[in-house]
């Protein structure tokens, strides 16, 4: 379980906003360069407030999960659709880098529009969600 610290800024049914400082985690990432803060929605179940200084926790499988999701997903869409591509323009006689193009692109943005489905699905889900751990200051 991956455990970090934020600072609780809202808290609304149950949820806590936090704004979490970047790490070496993030900076390895880079997919928000510009970003010195992230927030981050947590279950609140302990009752921290705005102000708080809180610990919360989530799964290991949840960041790596997303992570294939956002950033490997795409790419695997990508390739299969140039790959398809390239095989309707076989068939059919067309030119062949336009088709794999055209393919790429579309499997791409398609690959898109399923991560977009997949954070919808995730945000409902309450298990999904780090967890608060406990307050650290007032």
């Amino acid at each position: 379980m991956k455990q970090e610290e934020g600072l609780v800024v809202k808290v609304q049914d149950g949820l806590a906003s936090i704004k979490v400082g970047r790490h070496a985690d993030c900076s390895a990432c880079g997919a928000c360069p510009s970003s010195q803060q992230v927030m981050v929605e947590a279950i609140n179940r302990i009752g921290a407030k705005p102000g708080q200084r809180v610990r919360f926790a989530m799964q290991e499988t949840q960041v790596l999960t997303g992570a294939f999701v956002v950033f490997v997903l795409p790419l695997l869409a990508a390739a299969s659709g140039a790959v398809l591509g390239w095989q309707l323009a076989i068939g059919v006689g067309g030119e062949i880098s336009f088709w794999a193009e055209f393919g790429a692109g579309f499997f791409f943005v398609l690959s898109l529009l399923v991560i977009k489905l997949f954070d919808r699905q995730v945000a409902k889900k309450q298990g999904m969600k780090p967890v608060i751990l406990e307050i650290l200051e007032d």
